[in-house]
C-alpha cells in the first residue's frame, strides 16, 4: 500500500506519514498540489492521497479538480485534510471530487476512520 501526503507543513507531512506508516503504508510527500500532481504523473499510482487545502502554487481544491479531470485518476481515493472547518468549504471539496474530508487537528483514530470509509484500510 502506498499513500501520497500533500501539505506545505513539514510537521503535518511527518505526522500524517507516521500514522500511515504505522498502518502499513509506504508514503511519499509533496509540498503543494503542483508537486503532488507531478508525482501522480511520473510514479506508480498511490492507493490514497491526503491533501491540504491551503498551500502555495496549487492549493488542495485545485489539485482535486485537476486530478478529477483525468479519467485514469477517477477511482483514486482523495482525502482533504485541512483547517477549513466551514460546511461550505467541505461541500466545495466533496463536490470537486474529494472522497472524504478530515478537519485538523485530528486524532489518529479520525484519520483511520476516514481511510476505512474510502476502503483503503480494514
Amino acid at each position: 500500500m502506498h499513500a501520497l501526503v500533500i501539505d506545505d507543513s513539514r510537521p503535518i507531512r511527518r505526522i500524517e506519514s507516521g500514522i500511515l506508516n504505522e498502518l502499513g503504508f509506504e508514503t511519499s510527500t509533496a509540498e503543494n498540489g503542483r508537486q503532488g500532481l507531478e508525482q501522480l504523473q511520473t510514479t506508480t499510482l498511490p492507493d490514497v492521497v491526503l491533501v491540504d487545502w491551503n498551500m502555495p502554487e496549487m492549493n488542495g481544491l485545485e489539485f482535486i479538480q485537476a486530478v478529477r479531470k483525468e479519467a485514469r485518476f477517477a477511482s483514486l481515493p482523495v482525502l482533504m485534510v485541512t483547517t477549513e472547518t466551514e460546511t461550505e468549504q467541505m461541500l466545495k471539496a466533496l463536490e470537486a471530487g474529494a472522497n472524504e474530508y478530515l478537519m485538523k487537528p485530528f486524532q489518529k483514530e479520525g484519520l483511520v476512520e476516514k481511510l476505512r470509509m474510502v476502503g483503503v484500510v480494514k
